[in-house]
């Protein structure tokens, strides 16, 4: 594992290692911008990829984590934020509630954050596998650690399709 990752990927790996916990960071250089490519890259079911979506309620940042076979439906998650209004986060939205690129999201450490929604259908699984701080950096963990350290509320957020 290389010591010079780059930053933003370095403050995920910091929380990683803070928290004493089983977790795997690994670089693909050629990239995993969709959660196919991710898959692919990693060698596992898409939907051991978490896809980390920041949506807008009532004004307030909310993270969701979707397993990357599902579409996120925004019903589902505006009912679990409790808001009236939902939409998904501009790329400087992204930037500003998280700290990390659009298509680097990691679910931690996040800057504007109010909420993070987790998807239940990651529990059928060991491992899942999510972004890292950059488009070419992808973490593993079991759900449950990924659940506490993100202080993620589970829910049914996605559409199977």
């Amino acid at each position: 594992m290389s010591s010079a990752w780059p930053e933003p990927v370095e403050r995920v790996s910091a929380v990683l290692r803070a928290a004493a916990v089983d977790a795997r960071v690994e670089e693909f250089p050629e990239g995993t911008p969709t959660a196919k490519d991710a898959a692919a890259a990693v060698g596992c079911e898409l939907s051991q990829i978490v896809k980390s979506l920041v949506f807008v309620c009532d004004g307030a940042y909310v993270l969701a984590l979707v397993p990357g076979d599902r579409r996120a439906n925004e019903a589902a998650v505006a009912a679990a934020a409790s808001a009236a209004s939902v939409r998904i986060a501009g790329p400087e939205e992204v930037v500003h509630a998280t700290g990390f690129g659009p298509g680097a999201v990691a679910p931690f450490p996040l800057r504007a954050v109010t909420k993070i929604l987790m998807d239940k259908d990651f529990f059928r699984h060991e491992l899942v596998w999510f972004g890292a701080g950059s488009p070419a950096h992808m973490a593993a963990l079991h759900p449950g650690e990924l659940q506490r350290l993100a202080g993620a509320s589970t829910f049914d957020l996605g559409d199977h399709g």
